[in-house]
């Protein structure tokens, strides 16, 4: 069935089901009304009886007393009064005669024997029990309606007559039940003839009424496949969407070409075809907009160069977070400002920029000195539109900071030489680890040889003591050789959300005692909460390895001077940052260049293992490491950790990290 069908069909089945409501209780309110006018009148039909018949008493009493004061003789004296009184007996039949529902007035004693009435063959007989028709009156439609059109039965309507506080008569009028629906099908018939009318008019004027109002949607239809046939087919590299976007959107359109194929010729399926398939172009389409705004804001994220696009009015229409580092603005939003208000006209750099602007042409790598005496490259590449240089469409800025690209360029080299470290390393390890093995076996070989030849001779002695040098040598040797198996050993992120505030305690707690003994004093800025997805083992490993070394520096070669450890956790932006700045002699800046180097330490009992550690499992975790250092003011340590860990991260690649020596 057509959906067009079916609505005209639900509308026309509603309307006829209230007009059949309505014309169901106007028919019940019928009844009602008839049975209170039926009611009504019988009352007054009763009282008159009544008062005819106290007046038949009270002639009859006059003209043939009763023979005593007993209640038989009483009896006697008003029943032989009321049959005999010609006007009570005329009103009576005359009831009976032009009332269409009485059938019958009687006059009882209190104890139900008739004395009179309308039908003489109940006359000194008891009236049969009969139901009071004031319940009837009272009733629900329900029930008037079964008492009415179910058997007959005569309904009574009865009024008690008193002398001296006590009954003396009672008089009863019945109504036939069959009579009141004799009465009232006329009034019936005429009421279902009406909502039968209304009936047949109403669900005619609801079927029209909604032909009439669904007649648009075939225009809107019209235009709808008319914008369809006009919209171009949005074509989706596989690569464009994740995998839950394509199945989402495969599912949607197998759904579509199967509702398709359903019914053509239905209007309301035609229109709810085309929206659905309208609305699942728009989904393509947000869906393609969206996942390149999210990458383009996720590479200008992780950008360290500023970039700046603005509108042929000169107004940032895109803003890199980076830009902030290259003018100090801590106000709020780029997004929207013009060119002065981003790059001040009285700085070095709003001048440059402004120049630049004002040229017209572009511009590759022009340097700029800040008053901070950083030097920065301006670039400014202009947007011109079809390819004519008349008019324009906007301007890329692009500012990099030439101290940042030879730091990335220092990690860069760092990375290379761990890289080549960690391949030379475990080469050798393994390599050296076998021989390492055969030589203390047949030391140890040579030292029971030597237990049992040199009882008694002391001449051996020396050789014994010599074998224990070597077998001291060796051990030592395999201990370096595990070192080395173990920083090249082969290991795999466990990520979960962590703390990096809680971690930053626990290595307070940790190295507490020991900070103690060294005279050293912990000054901790730790906020609220700083939340990273990291691995809390490594991640705890590295901070214990730059809390050590701050701590060694500032008592190096029993130098017990302490000072102050300071460990402040923070977020800029969409990294978290942690800085441990020490109070010890400092770096000197030809060694600088090679604290990251396996090996390299200036300890006397150090590894040279702990920084190469710590800034591999940094990098693991997508981050970046500086330190900076003067002599006499100490060394500071500065890990910035993404947010958001990369794709390798995420996915659980596995990399080379080493353990604590």
């Amino acid at each position: 069935m057509r959906l067009k069908t079916k609505l005209v069909t639900a509308a026309t089945g509603v309307t006829f089901a209230i007009v059949v409501g309505l014309s169901l209780l106007f028919l019940g309110e019928l009844l009602r009304q008839r049975v209170v006018q039926t009611a009504a009148s019988t009352d007054v039909m009763t009282r008159q009886t009544l008062m005819m018949a106290a007046q038949a008493i009270q002639v009859g009493l006059t003209i043939h007393p009763p023979a005593d004061a007993s209640d038989a003789a009483v009896n006697a004296a008003v029943t032989q009064a009321l049959q005999h009184y010609l006007p009570l007996i005329d009103t009576m039949h005359s009831f009976v005669d032009y009332s269409l529902a009485v059938q019958d007035v009687t006059v009882t004693d209190p104890r139900g024997l008739v004395m009179a009435s309308t039908d003489r063959s109940l006359l000194n007989q008891p009236l049969p029990p009969r139901m009071s028709f004031n319940q009837l009156r009272y009733a629900g439609v329900m029930f008037q309606a079964r008492e009415v059109f179910g058997p007959g039965r005569v309904l009574d309507n009865d009024l008690t007559l008193d002398r001296n506080g006590k009954p003396l008569l009672v008089v009863h009028t019945g109504v036939r039940s069959t009579f009141l629906k004799a009465n009232y099908e006329p009034r019936l018939k005429d009421g279902l003839l009406l909502a039968f009318v209304c009936a047949l008019i109403s669900m005619t004027a609801a079927a029209v009424l909604t032909n009439v109002a669904l007649r648009p949607i075939e225009e809107v239809s019209l235009r709808l496949e008319r914008l369809r046939a006009t919209s171009p087919p949005i074509t989706i590299e596989p690569t464009a969407l994740s995998s839950k976007q394509r199945l989402r959107l495969e599912a949607e359109k197998a759904a579509n070409q199967e509702r398709a194929g359903k019914d053509t010729n239905d209007t309301v399926v035609r229109v709810t075809n085309t929206i659905e398939q309208l609305g699942q172009q728009m989904k393509t389409t947000e869906a393609v907009y969206t996942d390149l705004q999210a990458n383009l804001n996720q590479m200008l994220d992780t950008l360290r160069d500023g970039v700046v696009l603005f509108s042929g009015h000169r107004k940032a229409v895109m803003v890199s977070d980076a830009v902030e580092n290259f003018i100090g603005h801590k106000g709020g939003p780029l997004m929207g400002k013009t060119l002065s208000e981003i790059f001040k006209p009285e700085t070095e750099l709003g001048r440059a920029v402004a120049h630049a602007f004002d040229e017209g042409r572009n511009i590759e790598a022009h340097a700029v000195r800040l008053e901070d005496g950083r030097e920065v490259e301006i670039t400014v590449d202009w947007i011109h539109e079809g390819g004519r240089r008349s008019s324009s469409m906007g301007t890329l800025l692009t500012l990099r900071d030439r101290g940042s690209q030879m730091k990335l360029e220092r990690e860069l080299e760092v990375s290379r030489r761990l890289a080549a470290v960690g391949k030379l390393t475990a080469g050798v390890g393994h390599e050296v680890k076998n021989p390492i093995n055969a030589m203390v076996v047949h030391l140890e070989l040579l030292r029971s040889k030597l237990q049992v030849a040199g009882e008694g001779r002391s001449f051996l002695a020396g050789a014994q003591r010599h074998v224990d040098i070597l077998a001291g040598e060796m051990a030592r040797l395999d201990r370096v050789v595990q070192t080395l198996t173990d920083f090249t050993r082969p290991m795999e992120l466990k990520l979960q959300e962590l703390n990096l505030c809680a971690v930053a305690q626990a290595v307070v707690e940790l190295t507490s005692g020991e900070m103690d003994e060294r005279n050293v004093k912990f000054q901790c800025d730790l906020p609220a909460e700083v939340t990273v997805r990291a691995d809390g083992e490594l991640l705890r490993q590295a901070l214990l390895n730059l809390v050590l070394n701050g701590m060694q520096a500032m008592t190096q070669d029993g130098n017990a001077r302490g000072g102050i450890l300071r460990i402040e956790v923070r977020r800029e932006q969409n990294y978290a940052v942690v800085e441990v700045s020490d109070e010890g002699p400092g770096i000197p800046p030809d060694l600088m260049p090679r604290i990251f180097d396996l090996y390299f330490t200036t300890k006397s009992t150090g590894s040279g293992i702990g920084l190469a550690m710590t800034y591999r499992i940094v990098q693991m975790h997508g981050g970046s490491m500086d330190v900076r250092s003067e002599l006499g003011q100490g060394a500071h340590f500065t890990i910035r950790l993404p947010i958001t860990m990369p794709p390798d991260a995420r996915t659980g690649v596995r990399q080379t990290v080493g353990r604590a020596a």
